[in-house]
């Protein structure tokens, strides 16, 4: 009985691509680039570690120990991050699902690369801004420039949508409506949409804006110079402009990396505290899972036991259980 020849990493790398990812699951240009740089960063890795041309590697060559050394190295040559050493191995993961259903002759190959799991890390306490320092933000661009006006209505836009970066730089001007009731459509991650109302007074600052520099329908909410779409880098260096104005009334603010992310979870950690529910939040950020919001409520239980603490008698702890046993002992060390 003869048997199928495996067909060759290139072409299921391709096929994954442009079949599954692009055609079948329709998944975004975000993570098709994501997924990507992933390979190439893999690629790269096997090139110099098998002395094999990208184009002459074998699916075989992509064995477990082989992507748990590229997982290593990411983290230990690379510096990354256990959150982007996951990402990279999202993408493996992704496709060795895809030789599962297009290659079962290799399946114990890829259940073996599948077995590799996610790192755990530990999730940093979310930073945001208090109220204040979000104005001084927002009062900071100067408005006899240009610039400093798109910064101004750019940030509070921001601030009021709580969006991505991502999805601010890709808003439309047909995208937002301000009468009767003003609001904007944000485009998510996944191809999702969502509709976020705006503050009368982000209302006004729009209508303002748009009257003084009016625009093509389908041309940027908030454009760069020329008129072209802004990058992540120019939204992230405007902000990073108005922070440094915003530190001469908040001196703190100059210690602090202020990003737009940052921005967001601002709006969450303000709308908890004012007292909005928790699913209301997530349909305003756009979260998939409930998880992701449960975030901020912990960190502002975490906020508020650090504030009773530091209320408590500092000279009456709380009773501790204490073993009385070598094994016990042992247990409660660990």
């Amino acid at each position: 009985m003869t048997h199928l020849a495996i067909q060759p990493l290139g072409v299921l790398v391709q096929k994954f691509f442009l079949q599954r990812l692009q055609r079948e699951q329709c998944v975004s240009p975000c993570t098709v680039r994501a997924y990507r740089d992933s390979f190439r960063l893999l690629l790269d890795f096997a090139h110099r570690r098998l002395h094999k041309p990208p184009s002459k590697i074998d699916l075989d060559d992509l064995d477990s120990p082989l992507v748990l050394d590229f997982l290593n190295h990411l983290e230990q040559e690379r510096h990354n991050t256990a959150r982007s050493r996951n990402a990279r191995l999202a993408a493996i993961h992704a496709f060795m699902e895809y030789v599962c259903f297009e290659e079962p002759s290799a399946m114990a190959l890829a259940q073996s690369v599948l077995a590799i799991p996610m790192k755990r890390f530990e999730q940093p306490l979310v930073g945001f801004v208090s109220r204040e320092q979000m104005q001084a933000i927002l009062n900071a661009p100067d408005l006899g420039a240009w610039t400093g006006q798109r910064d101004q209505v750019m940030l509070a836009t921001l601030y009021n949508t709580g969006a991505r970066v991502s999805e601010l730089i890709s808003m439309r001007v047909c995208d937002l409506t301000l009468s009767p009731s003003a609001w904007v459509r944000i485009h998510g991650k996944g191809r999702k949409e969502r509709a976020v109302p705006l503050w009368p007074r982000t209302a006004k600052a729009l209508r303002y804006w748009l009257r003084q520099y009016p625009r093509a329908p389908d041309g940027p909410l908030f454009p760069g110079r020329g008129g072209r779409t802004m990058t992540r880098v120019s939204v992230a260096d405007r902000l990073r402009l108005a922070v440094q104005g915003a530190s001469k009334q908040f001196p703190e603010l100059a210690r602090r990396r202020v990003s737009p992310h940052v921005i967001r979870h601002t709006v969450a950690m303000h709308m908890l505290q004012s007292g909005v529910d928790i699913t209301v939040i997530a349909l305003w950020l756009g979260h998939e899972s409930p998880i992701t919001t449960h975030r901020y409520i912990e960190a502002d239980l975490q906020m508020k036991e650090r504030a009773l603490r530091a209320l408590s008698p500092p000279l009456q702890g709380p009773l501790r259980y204490q073993p009385g046993d070598s094994l016990l002992k042992f247990l409660q060390a660990l």
